[in-house]
């Protein structure tokens, strides 16, 4: 993402995960973030735009932040599993940031905030009801292009921050409605953007980091 970035393997649940870290310059982080990346098998990595976006709003705003790769993706061990086993994957990673004294003092201890795109979307959304039912819950999510219309997305938090394109022909946003509508869940809709928000990724980083600021 940029001359600080860390690339670096973690060990997961079938062998190795492939990393990028980024670390506020200058001050101590707040807290932990990971930001899951769109389908694999569409070309989804770690290095998508918007997920790198996504990421340089949780550095601004004073996180630790981690970027894996999913299964068979990159130096990423292991193949696609439809999210089920890429949830065990995020979960080991989250392990092992909360290991990360050299970050933040109390790392086992920090907010941890999540972040995805597209299929990163649904993939979090299971890892933060995981981590809710294990009594360890995220501080917040923040979705974007959330795969309503092709997975079933799990129920999130009253103050996640969901942000998708009025015009996304991959997932439509009659779909995120409708799986927001029933919790009462705002949708913060980006007039003219596509499923990959072409032109539109200043707004995304603008959008998250004046939410999470309020």
């Amino acid at each position: 993402m940029n001359a600080h970035t860390q690339v670096l393997t973690v060990a997961g649940p079938v062998g190795a995960i492939d990393v990028s870290v980024d670390l506020p310059q200058g001050t101590p982080a707040r807290g932990l973030a990971l930001v899951a990346h769109p389908h694999p098998l569409f070309g989804g990595t770690k290095d998508n735009k918007v997920a790198q976006t996504l990421a340089r709003a949780f550095v601004q705003l004073g996180y630790a932040t981690v970027r894996p790769n999913f299964r068979g993706v990159g130096g990423t061990a292991g193949e696609h599993d439809n999210g089920n086993g890429e949830q065990d994957d995020l979960l080991a990673v989250i392990d092992w940031m909360r290991g990360r004294q050299e970050w933040l003092e109390q790392a086992a201890t920090a907010p941890l905030a999540l972040g995805g795109f597209s299929f990163g979307s649904y993939v979090a959304s299971h890892v933060a009801r995981r981590l809710a039912e294990a009594g360890t819950p995220v501080q917040r999510l923040a979705m974007v292009g959330t795969a309503a219309s092709r997975w079933q997305v799990a129920p999130v938090p009253a103050d996640t921050i969901v942000i998708h394109g009025e015009q996304d022909d991959t997932v439509p946003l009659a779909s995120v409605l409708d799986w927001a509508r029933p919790q009462e869940l705002p949708v913060i809709v980006i007039p003219g953007a596509d499923h990959f928000f072409h032109r539109k990724l200043h707004l995304i980083k603008q959008l998250v980091v004046n939410a999470w600021e309020r």
